[in-house]
């Protein structure tokens, strides 16, 4: 039985690795046990560590689900100074969805539902 999951991201420079994560995920991380680590709970039982390390070439994306992926999109390119992504469709799935890399390389991505129905099933899920 798998009860828990965590996800490791690795960054060059700890400090700005932290800042950046920091405002990718609109807040501070819910633990910090040592200089070089920290982690955020994403959703109930599911962390992301940012660790100082070198990163692992062509893994991932992570992909975050978000209320509003163009919302999104909008206030990480103002923040954190990136650059557009493409945001992309297919009838047959579900979720628009985007990829971009974190200044270390580490790649990571949005999507968003298409139903409300079905994004707020997904979200009202986590708040129980």
């Amino acid at each position: 039985m798998i009860y828990e999951v965590t996800i490791q991201i690795r960054v060059k420079d700890m400090a700005e690795g932290q800042r950046w994560y920091r405002t990718l995920l609109n807040r501070e991380p819910d633990f910090v046990p040592h200089e070089g680590f920290a982690e955020w709970e994403l959703i109930p039982r599911c962390w992301l560590q940012v660790a100082e390390g070198v990163p692992s070439e062509a893994s991932g994306p992570l992909r975050l689900g978000v209320p509003n992926i163009i919302t999104t999109r909008d206030r990480l390119m103002k923040e954190l100074e990136m650059e557009d992504f493409e945001i992309h469709e297919r009838p047959e799935v579900p979720v628009k969805w985007g990829t971009f890399t974190d200044p270390w390389g580490n790649r990571v991505g949005l999507f968003e539902y298409l139903s409300e129905e079905e994004k707020n099933i997904k979200m009202n899920a986590i708040h129980k």
